[in-house]
């Protein structure tokens, strides 16, 4: 207990203006002053059942004891909660934050007010802390226990399952009965103890957190989630409830729902006296009247109900706080009461900007908190779950437009893991250290971490056997809950994948980047000795354009010895994999290996002799790399019959995964192990990338050297060779990396049932916002030449994305539609059979859009006819998606929920269907063949916006992503970053970087420094970054006519 003004704001935590609390105020406007004076002590009630009194001025608005509610909580996302009491009727009211507490609270100390939820949103995943999550997961308990919540005893006893995971940990019969004979979560609780035990027993492994997550995600889909009634009665005297929740008011008779009527329905509400008013927007195709009219026990029920539905409208509807109306000079007439506080979409964007550090929390009936927080052992980088941009639009009541809001860029963090944990758990509790190079404190070590966020940190090695080569564990960068990948195939949870519950950012260190492992004695160098080494270097373009082939050398070897090494090595260990096809890949790539190993040795020892390493330099005989070049490609040549065959491999591995449960599921294994850091086809398609690659330096070379130049003519004369080679391949390519793409996606998508088909090719996939009559909605869209697919992310171990629907392009029409709908950049797409209207994030973002729908139609109008339904189970026309997804729960939903973790199989979450979405954009085809030809490595010095120090990293740059490795003889990347949403600048005079050769990448609060060696390596970094971060123009790309589909 304190005084409210010695408490920090969530705001001030968050680096807001002054004691802003949890209001967004416009700017130049003032928080109203805290009054002065006498002090009233009033007795809290929170979720966990406590109590705890707060001292606030008896004349200080109810915002006051809100901020100091949320400020004792350290609660950020206070906005979604609110204080009820019962007024001097005894009927329950909530706290109204403007008015002075007094004025509402007569006798505050014979009353208790109850810290509740008030706003529940449509979806879980927008919650961003896990604080906030297991407060919601306390009052799903609360509302359970009340009989609030009615739902199917299948329901309650998964629900309660959770709840008792979360607060005893696993599974144990004997603990699991005695527990529960202690606890009643709900009244008829012996009948459903068999059941409550019996799925406890398959979450073995789960974290408090995931349980929180888990027990969200069933209870938002029963009919009662987060409705308090409120009786009625209607024109015909018939008894009713109402009640209101993100998407309108409900209507329910008993406990079963038997009206809605959605915010965009609504034109008006009101009351007089008793009567509940609802004016309806005029509907040809309604039979309702335009008012309909409830009769409530009194005007106080009546204005007290009003008020709630005014507050969730606003909150979950409009942009911003509603502005105060001005004050009448004579008369009043109507209630002057308004929302006050930030709504939904304020919250969300507030919060993802980033910048404030979660603090720890303590979970009251958990027994297992203090053991995982204790735990010294590594466990998982990150604890928080999908964070999803929907947010819902705004709509002015009485007014005939509705303008939905748009959709709101995740940041980085949101998508990425946070890695700096990992480097503070390899270190234990001990107190962290600054990176070697470094001489920052542990302030700054600390914000060097919050710099780090970005990155995508692999997951720690699963326990099983593995090749003989070195640890390889499995990948994830996925942003979805933490351990659900680890412990997706049922197992219990390895003993180094616990995650403290109550374990929060703050905790992180030092990045993984700047941990031990990277602070040997072979770490970064001193940047005297670094500028040195750089001035010896030969200052020809053409030794650099020489350094770079022997830089991306490096890195095709080890990309072919995924398959040669390491992919062999698994399969030769289970007999799952059928002789012919072992004989279609391995023979057809350990030749190639075996060349490229000598192709690398000779291009380094021409390189050693150029820089100087040997007295030859002096004669100039080694100043150049034309002949090794002409030497090694026509050596290639010998080994066409060999790259003819990876085509054929990679339809045979595809047709074999299809064909046997237990390929695929080596395949997928294989896949998460951290040496397999791009999907497993990409790197069959490897030796026909780098094909390109060598064209392309070759053509730098010659575009350098004047004609007279010594090694003029083998550069020349190696360039005709490999563009030979290259056109004849050139047709296989393309069909092949169209081939491998649709297969990629197939991975990511849910109830799509044969995506690969001859002649179907893929355009682009990004995230759009579809208009319904819940506001805008993130949705994922995926456009092929026959087909539009739109999708919403998956809440399963699996992170996929399940299809809404499909929209076959033949006879589609397309037409902007900002003005009829209010919506930003909005397109109207008109279906034969369906019609939805969807918004791009910016304009850019829609002209590329309607660029290639509009390109997909022609190319289906061209076509024999409609595309074939590949969908496993479309949703009828008659109903859309959102409104089936409002249906009570069936037994397959729990059970799908239930059994989640076994069932689903692992599935990477940074695949760039994922960075599409949590950055709000989208790449195409086209974009993707740019980022084929543009793949660079090299070292590169990295510096934190926060840090002194330079770092030296090996950097691989291939699938719009930045790959980082200790040094290149590294098997697996220590972290990564994908570039999609990033700005390329160089660094201002401000940031007092005085150093040659430096690129900025920055997104939001996310700032990276990145030192190259010389001008030609800088101008080629940023080159190949900026076809990353910015979607490569149709002007520049390959015609479609050359395409070729499969």
């Amino acid at each position: 207990m304190g005084e409210i003004e010695q408490r920090p704001t969530p705001g001030s935590r968050l680096g807001a203006p002054e004691n802003s609390g949890i209001s967004t105020l416009e700017h130049g406007q003032k928080p109203p002053p805290t009054p002065s004076g006498k002090l009233m002590s009033i007795k809290i009630q929170m979720l966990d059942d406590t109590q705890e009194a707060f001292e606030v001025p008896q004349r200080a608005p109810g915002k006051v004891l809100l901020d100091a509610v949320c400020n004792h909580l350290n609660l950020v996302e206070g906005d979604y909660f609110g204080l009820e009491f019962p007024d001097h009727k005894k009927i329950t009211v909530w706290l109204d934050l403007l008015k002075p507490i007094v004025k509402q609270i007569r006798r505050p100390k014979h009353v208790v007010v109850k810290f509740v939820v008030k706003f529940f949103p449509p979806d879980h995943t927008q919650l961003q802390e896990e604080l906030t999550r297991y407060l919601f997961a306390l009052q799903v308990k609360q509302d359970l226990a009340q009989g609030r919540l009615a739902c199917n005893d299948n329901s309650a006893a998964l629900l309660i399952s959770h709840i008792v995971q979360s607060e005893i940990g696993d599974f144990d019969e004997a603990s699991d009965r005695e527990h529960l004979a202690k606890n009643k979560y709900i009244p008829q609780q012996d009948a459903l103890e068999d059941k409550i035990v019996e799925f406890h027993h398959n979450h073995i492994g789960q974290t408090p957190a995931e349980s929180d997550f888990q027990l969200l995600e069933i209870a938002r889909k029963l009919e009662m989630y987060g409705v308090r009634l409120h009786p009625a009665k209607d024109r015909e005297g018939t008894k009713i409830n109402l009640a209101v929740a993100n998407t309108g008011i409900l209507v329910f008779q008993g406990f079963t729902k038997i009206n809605a009527f959605n915010w965009a329905k609504v034109r008006k509400l009101s009351f007089k006296r008793k009567r509940f008013l609802i004016k309806l927007r005029p509907d040809v195709n309604s039979s309702y009247q335009d008012t309909l009219e409830f009769l409530m026990a009194s005007r106080d029920f009546c204005k007290s109900f009003w008020k709630i539905c005014v507050e969730h409208h606003a909150f979950f509807r409009l942009f911003e706080e509603p502005k105060p109306k001005p004050k009448p000079v004579l008369f009043s007439r109507g209630s002057s009461f308004r929302f006050s506080g930030r709504t939904q979409k304020q919250v969300l964007d507030y919060v993802k900007e980033g910048g404030h550090k979660k603090v720890q929390f303590e979970r009251k009936h958990s027994k297992i908190h203090s053991i995982r927080s204790l735990a010294t052992q590594p466990s998982e980088p990150n604890s928080e779950v999908p964070k999803q941009a929907q947010q819902s639009g705004s709509l002015t009541l009485g007014e005939g437009s509705e303008p939905p809001g748009g959709q709101s860029c995740l940041q980085g963090g949101d998508l990425a893991t946070a890695s700096a944990e990992d480097a503070e758990r390899q270190r234990g509790p001990g107190p962290s250290r600054s990176p070697a190079g470094s001489t920052k404190g542990d302030g700054a070590s600390g914000a060097a971490a919050e710099e780090d966020e970005e990155l995508v940190k692999d997951r720690p090695q699963q326990s099983r056997p593995r090749p003989p080569q070195p640890s390889t564990g499995s990948l994830t960068g996925s942003p979805h809950l933490s351990e659900l990948s680890i412990n997706s195939q049922g197992g219990t949870a390895p003993t180094n994948a616990i995650l403290s519950p109550n374990l929060s950012p703050d905790t992180k260190q030092a990045s993984p980047l700047v941990s031990p492992l990277l602070n040997d004695q072979s770490g970064p160098r001193a940047e005297d000795e670094d500028d040195g080494r750089r001035k010896r270097f030969p200052t020809d373009k053409a030794y650099f354009i020489a350094k770079e082939v022997s830089t991306t050398e490096r890195t095709y070897l080890k990309d072919l010895e995924v398959i040669t090494s390491w992919f062999q090595s698994t399969v030769s260990k289970e007999d799952s994999m059928p002789e012919s096809l072992k004989s279609l890949i391995f023979p057809n790539f350990e030749p190639l290996h075996k060349f490229h190993t000598n192709f690398l040795k000779e291009i380094e020892q021409r390189l050693a002799l150029w820089e100087g390493r040997s007295n030859a330099h002096i004669r100039g005989d080694y100043q150049r790399i034309g002949d090794v070049m002409l030497k090694n490609i026509q050596g290639m040549k010998q080994l066409a019959a060999h790259l003819w065959k990876h085509s054929e491999a990679l339809e045979a591995l595809e047709t074999g995964i299809r064909g046997s449960r237990r390929l695929e599921s080596l395949c997928r294994d294989f896949e998460l192990q951290k040496v397999c850091y791009l999907p497993l086809n990409t790197f069959l398609l490897r030796p026909l990338h780098r094909l390109m690659h060598y064209k392309q330096v070759l053509e730098r070379l010659c575009k350098h050297y004047p004609p007279s130049h010594s090694d003029f003519r083998d550069c020349r004369a190696a360039l005709a060779e490999i563009t030979e080679m290259v056109a004849q391949l050139h047709g296989t390519m393309i069909k092949m990396e169209n081939f491998q793409k649709l297969h990629e996606l197939k991975k990511d998508l849910i109830g799509v049932d044969n995506l690969v088909i001859p002649g179907r090719e893929f355009i682009r996939l990004g995230s759009l916002s579809k208009l319904s009559g819940k506001g805008l909605q993130q949705r994922m869209f995926f456009l092929f030449n026959d087909v539009l697919l739109y999708t919403s992310r998956g809440l399963t171990a699996s992170n996929q994305f399940k299809v809404h629907g499909q929209l076959p392009l033949y006879g589609m029409t397309m037409e902007e539609s900002e003005e009829e709908w209010g919506v930003p950049h909005c397109l109207t797409l008109r279906g034969q059979r369906q019609s939805i209207v969807v918004a791009a994030s910016s304009r850019p973002e829609m002209d590329k859009w309607v660029e290639d729908i509009q390109m997909a139609i022609d190319l289906a109008e061209k076509s024999s006819g409609p595309a074939p339904e590949f969908l496993a189970s479309s949703p009828p026309d008659n109903k859309s998606p959102e409104e089936a997804a409002g249906d009570q729960e069936s037994e397959d939903d729990l059970s799908a929920s239930r059994t989640s973790l076994e069932r689903q199989a692992p599935h990477r979450g940074n695949t760039m269907v994922h960075v599409c979405w949590h950055r709000n954009t989208s790449v195409s085809m086209v974009d993707f063949s740019v980022a084929v030809e543009n793949q660079l490595s090299g070292n590169l010095l990295r510096k934190f916006k926060n840090s002194n120090g330079w770092q030296k990293l090996w950097v691989v740059f291939t699938n719009f992503c930045l790959f980082f490795y200790k040094s290149h003889q590294d098997n697996h990347p220590l972290a990564s970053l994908p570039l999609l949403g990033y700005s390329l600048t160089i660094p201002s005079e401000s940031e007092d970087i005085h150093k040659d050769y430096v690129f900025k990448l920055h997104f939001k609060s996310h700032v990276y420094y990145f030192r190259a060696e010389s001008e030609y390596t800088f101008e080629r970094w940023m080159e190949v970054i900026r076809s990353a971060t910015s979607s490569a123009s149709r002007a520049h790309a390959p015609s479609h006519k050359e395409s070729h589909v499969y």
